[in-house]
């Protein structure tokens, strides 16, 4: 009862595995799919004119292929076997379509629930972002690391919340946990679920957008508090960044983030965030802090932003 990605489990108790057999339930390859639709094709008298494609959109997924087919028989009005032999047409977007429109039922709520976060702003969309972007890969099983790194557009955001967010999340959300799994060590993001997969392939996604509530037009900061302190006061600092992080607010903390900025000027990235990227400073004043450099150099950066209110 233990699928591929939560494998996981066994690491608990490494005994276990010796004593487990494997089995995988694998989806059909292209001749047994094409021999499903041609027994069903025999029973009903018809011919789907392109039973390629339909095994193209399914992917060998036993149930996605016996969906789509039957989707593809009510469009062209069988509903069973008939006396003449007749052709029936898939015409795939309209046969994409009619399933999203049938599985919505199912899978949108969850969808939605995971887009908003643990707590909704309207300019707070990362896993937006993220779900998005994943179910524009070819498989459902993806590392947020290459996933960040492959898309620079987007790296901010999944870095963002790929350390603790993104756990917390599915922690506190149960009708996500059962679509969605996460291992924060491995960074291994996945949907096991095909047919949910299909339907994040095909659903409209600025329609989920505007259905989930976010802005348009609103260019996100990349964090909402960026905390400035001197080294004596850290543990401070990272108690009020992981109390942050708990209830979903994204944090610059410097240790959170040092592998995201190797290579790079580190003054650059610190200018950037704290002056413009931030929506918010929280800096822990103290006489370290104004004696200290680094300290010094945040407090140059985002001092102007004090009298917007935007220094805590």
């Amino acid at each position: 009862g233990i699928n591929q990605v939560g494998a996981s489990l066994i690491n608990m108790v490494p005994d276990i595995a010796k004593r487990c057999g494997v089995h995988r339930i694998l989806p059909a390859n292209k001749e047994l799919t094409l021999q499903l639709i041609s027994n069903g094709e025999e029973k009903l008298n018809i011919k789907i004119d392109n039973p390629d494609g339909i095994y193209e959109e399914s992917n060998g997924d036993y149930w996605l292929t016996q969906s789509l087919c039957q989707t593809v028989c009510i469009q062209n009005d069988v509903t069973e076997t008939i006396t003449q032999r007749t052709s029936a047409k898939f015409i795939p977007e309209q046969v994409r379509k009619s399933m999203v429109g049938r599985l919505s039922h199912a899978y949108k709520e969850p969808v939605k629930e995971f887009c908003r976060g643990r707590r909704f702003r309207p300019s707070n969309d990362p896993y937006f972002k993220l779900l998005r972007l994943i179910s524009s890969q070819e498989g459902s099983i993806v590392d947020l690391n290459e996933l960040a790194n492959a898309n620079n557009d987007l790296r901010a955001s999944i870095n963002g919340i790929k350390e603790v967010r993104l756990s917390i999340l599915l922690e506190s959300k149960p009708n996500c946990a059962q679509y969605f799994f996460y291992d924060k060590e491995t960074k291994v993001f996945a949907v096991e679920d095909p047919a949910f997969f299909y339907f994040m392939r095909h659903v409209d996604w600025e329609e989920v957008r505007k259905e989930c509530g976010f802005r348009d037009n609103v260019k996100p900061k990349e964090f909402e508090i960026a905390i400035s302190f001197a080294g004596e006061n850290r543990p401070l600092a990272k108690n009020i960044a992981e109390k942050l992080q708990s209830i979903d607010i994204s944090v610059f903390f410097d240790e959170h983030y040092e592998a995201n900025y190797l290579g790079k000027a580190w003054s650059k990235e610190f200018e950037r965030i704290f002056m413009n990227d931030s929506m918010y400073v929280v800096c822990i004043l103290d006489t370290n802090h104004k004696n200290k450099i680094w300290p010094t150099f945040e407090r140059d950066c985002f001092k102007k932003r004090v009298p917007q209110g935007e220094v805590i």
